[in-house]
């Protein structure tokens, strides 16, 4: 019953909601009467959104920026963190409220300049969105993953049906106003200029033009403020590993499977687990930081000085760590395994302070 019921609940996730709401926007594209699509716009935005987030974290473990290393089953960045927040998110968070001016609010509330604006930044939107969707491409496999497309898709077809809705409102709303101005021969000037100003589609377009050239203007002078370039909507994409657009090359993954204090040390905070440099384990590259060298350097000296022991230590390891380093999935994880080990990292080192002749020596030589 409960698997019925699970493929029920997958069925209209995955089928009917996307499915139903892809089919009431494509028929709204080619409707001869567009029509704004408020209701399937805020539907679509808003659930395909918080959807389309959730299934990304799902299906991309991603784990730091280019230059770090990572564990080899996850994936660096897909934006670039130096680039990205002036260059992509931004723009787009200034795309997404285009959107909704054009798509989720009624055209007569929106004065000439407004819906002008409204436009270009949705202009400015979709080809982030669409570069976006083709710098995933390339670690889109699975079934469920080709959902990313139908969001792309639908976002792609609302902003051309909101564009299409308002150019056609704006036309008839003018339009009806010229006629009540041959009728009445009123027309106040700061009106009449404003209406001729948009009174045709070809006029409108150019303010649509200028407003768009405005915003990528200031992007661009931010950008040069921030020291990025003008190429940093560029390098947002291309300043990353892993995806289509990448061209940097990472420095080798780390071996995910080993050491629970090994994971802490690669998968904390750095401000919190402090690594220290990069060390050797069975020919692995591996981040090295304090706990482990000391815990390591404890374990090396009673392999050395008692044997038996060892062999039982290592024997518990075997069977307690192995399995604790594969719950170790997050930064917070490791950042709480490294605070709770602390007290017996300082027990490691006050007995090898006690018992060994040159204990900094031997923690130094650790996964040399």
């Amino acid at each position: 019953m409960d698997d019925i019921l699970f493929a029920l609940f997958f069925i209209l996730i995955a089928v009917v909601i996307p499915g139903g709401l892809t089919i009431r926007n494509c028929y709204n594209l080619f409707a001869k009467t567009p029509k704004k699509p408020k209701v399937a716009f805020w539907l679509t935005f808003l659930i395909g959104g918080l959807f389309y987030l959730l299934l990304y974290e799902i299906s991309f473990e991603t784990a730091g920026d280019w230059h770090e290393v990572i564990y080899d089953n996850q994936l660096h960045y897909s934006i670039s963190t130096e680039y990205g927040p002036e260059a992509f998110y931004i723009p787009m968070l200034l795309g997404g409220f285009g959107m909704v001016l054009l798509c989720g609010c009624k055209t007569e509330k929106l004065s000439p300049l407004v819906s002008a604006f409204a436009v270009a930044a949705t202009a400015l939107f979709q080809v982030l969105q669409i570069a976006f969707a083709v710098q995933i491409s390339n670690h889109v496999s699975e079934s469920i993953e080709y959902l990313f497309y139908v969001y792309h898709a639908n976002l792609f077809i609302l902003a051309v049906s909101g564009v299409r809705a308002l150019m056609k409102e704006q036309m008839q709303y003018y339009e009806s106003r010229k006629a009540g101005v041959n009728e009445t021969e009123e027309c106040p000037e700061k009106q009449g200029r404003l209406s001729r100003m948009v009174n045709t589609f070809s006029k409108y377009t150019v303010l649509i033009f200028v407003c768009l050239f405005f915003i990528i203007a200031v992007f661009e002078v931010l950008f040069l403020l921030f020291g990025q370039g003008t190429d940093a909507p560029v390098k947002a994409f291309t300043d990353t590993a892993d995806w289509t657009f990448s061209k940097q090359i990472p420095p080798p993954p780390m071996e995910y499977e080993g050491h629970y204090l090994c994971t802490v040390a690669a998968g904390g905070h750095k401000k919190v687990v402090k690594p220290l440099r990069y060390g050797k384990r069975r020919g692995q590259k591996i981040v090295v930081n304090r706990q482990l060298c000391i815990a390591n350097a404890f374990e090396d000296y009673i392999m050395e000085k008692l044997p038996r022991f060892h062999k039982t230590v290592r024997n518990f390891y075997d069977t307690h760590g192995y399995p604790l380093s594969k719950l170790i999935t997050t930064p917070l994880r490791a950042d709480v395994v490294y605070v709770l080990m602390k007290p017996l990292e300082w027990c490691f080192l006050v007995f090898l302070y006690l018992f060994d002749v040159r204990p900094e020596a031997r923690i130094d030589m650790q996964y040399r």
